[in-house]
């Protein structure tokens, strides 16, 4: 059996925490002006710790900016990758809508699949809503 499907689901996994992280950054700062750790905590639900260990992870891969007691702030890297997840996001949530998921369940398998979902799978799903709407 290939060990790169392990690898590829290893490696989502990885991406899948920087991604959720990046756009929460994004999301807070559209929101209410700043991206503070405590707030990050408060929506994903985790300790301030996790998030402060995450937030380091980030700034070492040059997603983020932060300093202690300081609002965190994307870098272009960070904001691409914040808006590619988005899109990522948008596209797997409408096309399961257009399978007849209900917005609840779309919306939250979206949250996973988006992660893990390759480029080709991305790319038949966007051709196949383009040919419904055409």
């Amino acid at each position: 059996m290939p060990t790169n499907r392990f690898q590829r689901t290893r490696d989502d996994h990885s991406r899948e925490i920087a991604e959720d992280y990046v756009e929460l950054i994004d999301s807070l700062i559209e929101q209410v002006g700043e991206a503070r750790a405590v707030d990050m905590a408060d929506r994903l639900g985790i300790s301030h710790v996790t998030v402060s260990k995450t937030i380091q992870r980030l700034q070492r891969d040059g997603y983020v900016t932060s300093q202690p007691y300081r609002s965190i702030f994307l870098t272009q890297k960070g904001t691409d990758l914040a808006h590619s997840a988005r899109a990522r996001h948008i596209l797997v949530h409408d096309f399961l809508i257009a399978l007849g998921v209900d917005e609840e369940n779309a919306e939250a398998d979206a949250e996973g699949i988006e992660h893990h979902v390759s480029g080709q799978t991305l790319d038949a799903m966007r051709k196949l809503l383009r040919n419904r709407t055409a």
